[in-house]
């Protein structure tokens, strides 16, 4: 890739800035604010002292506008110095939006001579960016994501000026769709990675410069990391929304801080995550790991955009808000020692650091949260990243301006600030530069308190070693620290990571680490052992025996938890056929059933195994001794029944000669699950002994299911027993639902005439109705509309949904409309586009007057002739009269059924936590013209069935003989055999033209309910 010795040496004209600093404001365009409040920023001076803090803690400002302005990002170097990097490059909710193409980004390093807290002299390194979201050194340079690409801009002789052009390591970091979920958060991990983070919005494929998409690796949300030396890109973990700050604490855990749903997350290598929105990459996955806090920090009784109406009382309370940036435990030596460990984040709308205690739990950890001490006074303060500095203090870096990153009324970019936060008199550094240290002094540093010195000396000896320098008095000292008697583990662990850093560990000493104290040596020792073995084809090979035979033992007798997910972690590091030894028994560890990673952990480790057909994995989900793994097992194999019944009949067969009633009832639910939307499936051969040998002694809830199954295999005998169920009225409504919903399932013969005699028994009417509504006769739309007075208002919604699945059907639904019997109020934004995609011009011409609606209406929101009148019209005196409450209850009719908000409301539309609602030409261009900017996940689907069913609503994730389409009122998981047509649209699921219904006071009322923050 590059070669630290060998390095052409080319002058690019950088300026050097001190003092009175001079400029060539030709060669750097000028950077301009698009945000035209009159408010002023508050003075960096002022700002700083108006931080409220704990006693003995005091704040500087380190750099202020102009000399900085817009800090995306910041490192130190081995001087003490701070890098940052200046973005003007964002605007308008995304980078290089109109007018910003020819803006550049650039690197700044500010430097404090004088050890008062603010710098004297700043230096420009490199202004020839665009697109930069994060900086750190090493390696001989500087590497800079600058979107869509990593580089690395070589500085050998550390002079300050770049080497030579920048050099394209890795491209393909989508932004054009990323918004401000992009790749950024470069750091260098105990493991001598360089790490990073993305968002969900991009679909990345990262890969080297001009390699084709089949050698890329596919990128979405998540964790990600790079080996320089190796030139491998790999995904670390996957899932949640926006991450935007991480740090590892002190025994080498990495955690990353992320927003809307759920603020911390433990990194263990494999994971999946819950995401905000969209599907897995694999629909195999069937679950994932939820976040590692206990809490949120927002009042979630309230509508969570009541932050930015100044922050609630009990928002405050709760952290101050749900979006958050930065991440860093502090691992000091200058504040007092009770802060040692403890996990700063920087609350976004709270304008505070959230402070959360991590404690270990189960396989991972759980964090509470603790005492917010940090307040920052000033309403303009968008803090963006934290990190160490060298004498123990901390670097915040803020952004500096009035909105948030997805806001719409434009970029401040001429503010910005960088404090520096310490406590008691700041100590001159005893080095002006690690760089001059030798390695065995170097080497000292490396196991200090001091989290600045530890890292930056590890990584001068990590650089050292790549460029083939000799290590023999850094390892030696090194060597001795790892296995002092008493020395405590963060020293055995820095003096661990150090000597992986330089190349130095050996297999035999990994190996005997493997029965060490305690637990974090352990994992690390697992991990190290894996990482080595892509150096070396003698490595690998010891460590493929390794896996094959001890490991298994070791999961079977480990005590930790934390050790028994890693050895989880490392199954999918290890080829398929090894992978059930290791598996076997820590699917034997009932204690992890329950455990909070460990299932998900161990089903991403195993679930591929299935592909091998050789009878292991139905052994390892059969044995297993979590309920959930044997579910999600018996799911994949049903999946597949169609291609390999044999499977399933096997898999039946062992479960009818075991007494388990807890493996028995996981394995038909994961019958049930897999068979879920499918119409008719041949019976498997074991069916009926299974059924003969465990249903006399099975439980309610398993009896249910052998009839549900049995439905759908066709056995006469459990549809009729089912069909007795649900029409007998002296059944309960629990029997009785379930027992119609199966008939529904399975299609059964002479169905119609079952659902219309349970049709107006309360408790059954929707399950009836969705039977009904496999049939093509349009008698039935008459039925459902004359017997509309005898339902209740509850359930009106869902048969209204029903009724605009046919075009054959929808005229009696006008009829009652035009009547009165139906209210207007049963058409939210759902059914409006759903009608008008059934393609019936008369339909829809008729419905659109019926409903004083308007056709939808050609052009962007900027040549709309409605986002004039309205931005014209809601003026701040209006929106100042407004009625929040009757505009609440609008928004009630018009939005939940699509829009989830404050935990509450429907699915199918992006949920409205994060929205940037209180910007009136963000919200009018997304409800006059929704269709303008969709996310990949939110892209309106039309799914055309053999019946003569129009459905309309978005994908989720889906299988081989089943499309999931998720709907405003379930997901419906439909047999693909019953499927004529799918067409996927650029188009919103929200309809234009929604506000032509409403009056010019509701429109008011709504609109100032949405931006009330």
């Amino acid at each position: 890739m590059f070669n630290l010795k060998i390095l052409t040496l080319v002058f690019l004209g950088c300026n050097m800035l001190s003092g009175t600093e001079k400029s060539d404001k030709t060669a750097f365009p000028q950077p301009f604010n698009t945000e035209l409040t009159p408010n002023k920023v508050m003075p960096a001076e002022e700002a700083a002292t108006g931080i409220r803090m704990p006693p003995g803690f005091h704040a500087t400002s380190f750099a202020s506008e102009p000399a900085v302005q817009q800090p995306i990002s910041m490192t130190s170097d081995s001087r003490g110095r701070l890098w940052v990097v200046e973005n003007y490059t964002y605007g308008q909710g995304r980078f290089l939006d109109v007018g910003l193409d020819k803006l550049r980004d650039r690197i700044l390093i500010l430097e404090d001579t004088d050890n008062d807290g603010r710098h004297d002299k700043r230096t420009v390194f490199w202004d020839g960016g665009q697109k930069l979201t994060s900086i750190v050194l090493g390696r001989g340079g500087v590497w800079v994501l600058a979107l869509p690409e990593l580089l690395f801009i070589p500085d050998a002789n550390g002079d300050d000026i770049p080497d030579g052009e920048p050099e394209v390591i890795l491209d393909g970091f989508n932004f054009k769709k990323g918004a401000h979920t992009v790749a950024n958060g470069l750091r260098w991990g105990p493991d001598n990675w360089l790490y990073g983070r993305q968002g969900i919005m991009p679909y990345s494929k990262v890969g080297k410069p001009g390699s084709p998409d089949q050698e890329r690796t596919p990128l979405n949300v998540g964790i990600w990391r790079y080996h320089p030396e190796r030139e491998v890109f790999e995904i670390v973990a996957r899932g949640t929304t926006n991450p935007w700050g991480m740090d590892w604490d002190e025994h080498g855990e990495l955690f990353f801080i992320n927003t809307v749903i759920g603020h911390l997350w433990h990194v263990i290598p494999g994971a999946r995550y819950r995401r905000m929105m969209g599907l897995d990459s694999d629909p195999r996955i069937y679950g994932v790991i939820e976040q590692t806090a206990d809490h949120v920090h927002w009042a979630v009784e309230e509508d969570w955009t009541d932050v930015r109406a100044g922050v609630t009382g009990a928002t405050m309370e709760a952290g101050g808000g749900h979006a958050h940036t930065g991440l860093l435990f502090y691992q000091g030596s200058q504040w007092p020692k009770e802060w040692n460990g403890r996990l700063l984040t920087m609350n976004f709308h709270g304008r505070r650091f959230n402070v959360e205690h991590v404690e270990r739990k189960g396989t991972g950890y759980v964090a509470h949260h603790g005492e917010d001490n940090f307040f920052f006074s000033d309403p303009w303060f968008r803090g963006i990243d934290l990190i160490p500095a060298p004498d123990g203090g901390i670097f915040v870096s803020d952004w500096s301006d009035t909105g948030e990153c997805h806001d719409h009324d434009g970029v401040h970019r001429l503010s910005g600030r960088i404090y520096k936060i310490s406590y008691g008199a700041s100590e001159p550094l005893k080095f002006s530069d690690l760089k001059s240290l030798a390695n065995k002094e170097l080497a000292q540093l490396a196991l200090s308190n001091n989290v600045w010195q530890e890292r930056m000396s590890r990584q001068i000896l990590a650089d050292r070693a790549a460029d083939g320098q000799e290590m023999s008095l850094a390892m030696a000292h090194l060597q001795k620290s790892l296995g002092a008697d008493g020395a405590e583990t963060t020293q055995r662990l820095r003096a661990l990571w150090a000597l992986h850093a330089i190349n130095a560990t050996t297999w035999d000493q990994l190996l005997a680490l493997l029965d060490a104290e305690p637990e974090s040596i352990r994992a690390w020792a697992l991990r190290l052992l894996e990482d080595g073995s892509h150096n070396s084809e003698v490595w690998r090979k010891n460590f493929l025996s390794l896996a094959k035979n001890r490991l298994g033992r070791m999961a079977a007798a480990e005590a930790s938890g934390l050790v028994r997910v890693t050895l989880a972690s490392l199954l999918q590091k290890l080829p398929l056929k090894l992978r059930p030894a290791l598996a076997e028994p820590l699917l034997a560890r009932q204690e992890d059933a329950d455990d909070h990673n460990q299932p998900v952990m161990l089903w991403c480790g195993i679930y591929e195994t299935a592909d091998l057909n050789d009878g292991r994995f139905e052994s390892l989900i059969l044995d297993a001794s979590f309920p959930l793994i044997q579910r999600w097992g018996a799911r994949l194999l049903t999946e597949e029944i169609d291609r390999h019944p044999e499977r399933i009949a096997r898999l039946l067969t062992k479960v009818s000669e075991r007494k388990d009633a807890v493996s028995q009832k996981a394995i038909l639910d994961g019958l049930a699950d897999g068979l879920s939307g499918r119409k008719k499936v041949e019976k498997p051969s074991s069916w009926d002994l299974l059924v003969s040998r465990i249903s006399e002694s099975a439980d309610e809830e398993v009896q249910y299911r052998l009839h549900t199954l049995g439905a759908v295999f066709g056995d006469g005998l459990a549809i009729s027993g089912l069909r007795e169920i649900a029409l007998n009225p002296k059944n309960s409504l629990m029997q009785r639902q379930p027992a119609l919903k199966a008939l529904v399932d399975a299609q059964i013969p002479g169905l119609r005439e079952v659902c219309e005699q349970v049709l107006k028994v309360e408790g059954l009417t929707l399950t009836a109705v969705r039977g009904l509504a496999l049939f093509k006769d349009p008698a039935i739309a008459k039925l459902l509309v004359d017997s509309w007075p005898s339902f209740t208002g509850k359930i009106r919604r869902p048969i209204t949904r029903t009724l605009i699945t046919r075009s054959t059907w929808v005229p009696y639904l006008l009829d009652g409309l035009e009547k009165g019997t139906i209210k207007t109020t049963q058409f939210r934004a759902y059914e409006i586009r759903q009608i008008r995609s059934l393609g019936d011009p008369r339909i829809t011409q008729r419905f659109n007057e019926l409903m004083n609606l308007e056709p939808p209406k050609a052009g962007s929101k900027e040549g709309s002739e409605d986002f004039a009148k309205w931005r014209k019209t809601l003026t701040p005196d209006t929106l100042a009269k407004a009625d929040i409450v009757k505009g609440k209850a609008l928004f009630n009719v018009l939005c939940t059924a699509c829009h989830k908000m404050n935990g509450a409301g429907g699915e199918i539309g992006p949920d409205l936590t994060g929205a940037a609602r209180d910007n009136l030409e963000y919200l009018l261009g997304n409800i006059l013209t929704p269709s303008a900017v969709v996310a990949k996940d939110y892209q309106q689907v039309t799914v055309k069935l053999k019946d003569g069913r129009v459905l309309g609503g978005t994908e989720q994730t889906s299988s081989k003989n089943v499309f999931r389409l998720k709907t405003v009122s379930a997901v419906m998981n439909i047999d693909r055999a019953e499927i004529l047509d799918v067409k996927r649209s650029q188009t919103s699921m929200m309809p234009p033209g929604l506000l032509n219904s409403l009056s010019e006071e509701q429109v008011r009322d709504l609109i100032a309910f949405l931006m009330r923050k």
